[in-house]
């Protein structure tokens, strides 16, 4: 089963994207903060993270470009699960190093299709890249 990290405060958000992860086989590990997320991010092995970018102490932003100066999760896709969805704010999250990013409210019977698509479209760009 391949495991996602969800780093989200807000329990209601990470309760229905888990959800959502488990009804398609996923093992969710949710972490309340970006300090958290982190530690986990670097102790364990994930398939992706989600990443909410309005977290307490070290924001989404921030939690993010620590964990891809980690050499060994430069690849994970780290998408951000936001309601910043202005124009600054989308150069902000993928000048940050996230993958890309969906605006909350999510749709809990689309989100994970959607997530799986963007992976898998982001995944070959960088193969044709390489």
């Amino acid at each position: 089963m391949k495991k996602v990290l969800v780093i989200e405060d807000n329990s209601d958000n990470a309760k229905l994207i888990g959800y959502a992860l488990k009804r398609h086989g996923y093992d969710v590990i949710v972490a309340d903060s970006g300090v958290k997320g982190i530690e986990l991010a670097q102790n364990q092995i994930f398939a992706f993270i989600l990443m909410d970018i309005d977290l307490p102490g070290i924001d989404g932003l921030e939690a993010t470009s620590r964990i891809r100066g980690s050499m060994d999760l430069r690849e994970i896709p780290i998408i951000a699960v936001t309601s910043y969805a202005m124009a600054g704010d989308v150069a902000r999250i993928v000048a940050a190093g996230c993958t890309g990013y969906f605006e909350k409210p999510i749709d809990p019977l689309t989100i994970v299709d959607d997530i799986e698509s963007l992976i898998s479209r982001t995944s070959n760009a960088a193969g044709e890249k390489r």
